[in-house]
C-alpha cells in the first residue's frame, strides 16, 4: 500500500500550512521534517479548549476479537483493544449523551481515509443508529460538487486541511450549493482561535481538530441535534380531505413514501384516524402496539418506548399506526394529541400527519400547528365548499405562512359532471398543486396489493405527481441514487 505522506511523523497532522504545501506540491514531507519547529499556537481556551480531545485517562480496554480490515492494517497502531484510526486519532471519551440521535441523514466528505474509518466506526455506534451516514473521500470539492444537483443532507461533516483565504472561497462555494437548515462541521488541522471565530461568523455549526475518536464525533452531533435547550424538531406536514372519501389518506401515504424514498429522506407517519386508519393496510403491517397506546399514557413515552410503537417499513419510513378498530372509544384530548406529536418530531425531519375527515379541538390544533397543510378534494362542489371554508380558517389563523396546497384527486371520472379547475383555482385563490387523473385500476390494484404507486408504476403521471408533491412540501429534490463510495466499499456498506 502507498504510504500516505500525512501519517509519517508522530503528530497525524502538520501545520495547516505546511498541509497546502503538501497538497500545492510545493513541499515533500522530509523538506517539513528538516524545517525548524514552529512555535507553538497560544491555547486562548485553558482548560476547556473545545479543540482538544480530553486529556483524561482512556478506559481500560475489553477483551475483544481485533478485525482490522486489510486496506488499513498498515495504520494500526499497538494499543491494544483501539481501532486503527481511534488510535491514531486520540484516546477514547464516553463522555456522551446516550439519547440517540434523531433519524437524520449525515453526508461526510474526507480528505483522508482515517478520517473516513474513524465516522464510519461513529456511524456504528448505536447512539447514530438512526441517522443514515454515508463516506466519501474527496473534502471539500467532492461536498461541492455533489451538492449542486442534489439536496443537501441534515448534517455535513466536511475535512479540510486548508485555512486562510482558500478554505474560506470554498466554504462560500458550498455555502451557495448548501440548504439553509443544513449543518456543517469542519474538521481541520489548525488549533487557531481567530479561525474558528471566523468559521463560526461564516454559519459552520462546528470546528473539531485531532486528536479525535469516534465519540468525540457522536458528542459533537449529539450535541447539536440534542440540544435541550433548542430540541430538534421534525417538520409537520398535515393532510386532510375536504370531505369524506376524496383520498386524502392515499395522498398522505403516498407523497410520505415519495419523500423517503424519492428525496431520500427520513419521515414518520402518523395515522391519526384511529378508528379507520389505512395506514397499516397500505404498508401491509399490523403492529401489536399502536398510536392509541401512546395517547392512553402520553406523559410515559420516551424514546426507548417510542421506538417500539414505531413500525419501519423501510429503511427511511417509521409508520404509528392506527388501532383501527371500533371496540373501544378513542376520546383523548387536544393536549394528549400534542404532547405524543411533540415527541414523534423529535424522531425524523418529516412528520405526516394523516387526519381523519372530523371536525373536533384536537384535529383543529393538530392542523393549525402544523408547518405545511394539504388539502384534498374531488371536483365538486361540496368538496370547493369545504376547502373555501378550510383556507379561510388556516389562513386567518396563520397569516405568516404559506396557504394549504390543494391536490384535486380522481378528476374525470366518466359520467360525473365536475366544476372546471379553473373555478376551484379562483374560488380558493391558488392553483393546485397537483391534479390526478381517476384511474381506479391502478389505485385499487395498489390498495389491494399493500403497494405505493411508485412501487407498483414508478412511470405513472401519478407517481411522478407525488414526487412533484412531495419536493414541494419537503424543500427537497429528487436524489440520484450516487454511486458506492470508496470507504462504502472498503467496509461493505
Amino acid at each position: 500500500m502507498k504510504q500516505d505522506p500525512f501519517l509519517d511523523g508522530d503528530d497525524p497532522f502538520l501545520d495547516a500550512a505546511d498541509v497546502e504545501r503538501l497538497l500545492l506540491g510545493e513541499a515533500t514531507r522530509e523538506e517539513m521534517n528538516r524545517a525548524p519547529a514552529a512555535a507553538a499556537p497560544v491555547d486562548d481556551f485553558g482548560d476547556d479548549d473545545p479543540f482538544m480531545a480530553d486529556a483524561g485517562p482512556a478506559p481500560s480496554p475489553q477483551p475483544a476479537e481485533r478485525v482490522i480490515d486489510p486496506v488499513f492494517e498498515d495504520l494500526q497502531d499497538e494499543v491494544p483493544g483501539l481501532s486503527a484510526a481511534e488510535s491514531l486519532y486520540g484516546e477514547v471519551d464516553n463522555d456522551v449523551p446516550d439519547q440517540p440521535v434523531p433519524r437524520i441523514s449525515v453526508g461526510a466528505f474526507c480528505e483522508r481515509p482515517e478520517t473516513g474509518a474513524l465516522i464510519h466506526n461513529a456511524a456504528n455506534d448505536r447512539r447514530l443508529a438512526k441517522a443514515h451516514v454515508t463516506v466519501e473521500l474527496g473534502g471539500l470539492p467532492a461536498a461541492i460538487e455533489r451538492y449542486h444537483d442534489e439536496t443537501t443532507p441534515n448534517l455535513l461533516i466536511i475535512e479540510s486541511g486548508m485555512r486562510g483565504r482558500g478554505l474560506f472561497d470554498q466554504l462560500e462555494e458550498l455555502a451557495g450549493v448548501c440548504d439553509p437548515d443544513t449543518k456543517v462541521i469542519i474538521v481541520g488541522a489548525a488549533n487557531d482561535i481567530s479561525l474558528y471565530r471566523e468559521l463560526m461568523k461564516r454559519g459552520v455549526s462546528e470546528y473539531l481538530v485531532p486528536p479525535m475518536t469516534p465519540m468525540h464525533v457522536i458528542r459533537t452531533i449529539s450535541e447539536l441535534f440534542l440540544d435541550p435547550e433548542q430540541p430538534f424538531a421534525g417538520k409537520t406536514i398535515a393532510f386532510i380531505g375536504a370531505k369524506g372519501g376524496v383520498g386524502s389518506s392515499t395522498i398522505a401515504h403516498n407523497c410520505t413514501w415519495a419523500m423517503t424514498e424519492g428525496m431520500q429522506s427520513d419521515a414518520v407517519l402518523v395515522d391519526l384516524d384511529l378508528s379507520f386508519g389505512t395506514a397499516g393496510l397500505d404498508f401491509n403491517q399490523d403492529p401489536a402496539q399502536t398510536l392509541g397506546d401512546a395517547l392512553a399514557e402520553p406523559d410515559r413515552l420516551d424514546d426507548a418506548l417510542l421506538d417500539r410503537l414505531l413500525v419501519r417499513c423501510t429503511d427511511r419510513l417509521s409508520l404509528f399506526s392506527a388501532p383501527a378498530t371500533l371496540d373501544r372509544e378513542w376520546d383523548f384530548g387536544p393536549q394528549d394529541y400534542e404532547t405524543v406529536l411533540e415527541k414523534v418530531r423529535r424522531q425524523a425531519p418529516y412528520v405526516a400527519l394523516d387526519l381523519p375527515h372530523m371536525w373536533t379541538p384536537w384535529v383543529k390544533q393538530t392542523l393549525l400547528a402544523a408547518d405545511q397543510v394539504v388539502v384534498t378534494v374531488s371536483p365538486d362542489l361540496a368538496s370547493l365548499r369545504n376547502a373555501k371554508n378550510l383556507f379561510d380558517l388556516v389562513a386567518g389563523a396563520r397569516p405568516n405562512d404559506e396557504p394549504p396546497r390543494v391536490v384535486i384527486n380522481m378528476a374525470g371520472m366518466p359520467k360525473r359532471p365536475e366544476i372546471p379547475i379553473k373555478d376551484f383555482a379562483e374560488a380558493l385563490g391558488t392553483p393546485p398543486t397537483l391534479v390526478l387523473p381517476f384511474e381506479p385500476q391502478l389505485f385499487g390494484k395498489a390498495a389491494n396489493n399493500g403497494q405505493m404507486i411508485t412501487e407498483l408504476d414508478p412511470k405513472s403521471k401519478a407517481a411522478e405527481g407525488f414526487s412533484h408533491l412531495a419536493s414541494l412540501v419537503s424543500g427537497r429534490t429528487p436524489v440520484a441514487m450516487p454511486k458506492r463510495s470508496l470507504i462504502a466499499k472498503l467496509f461493505g456498506g
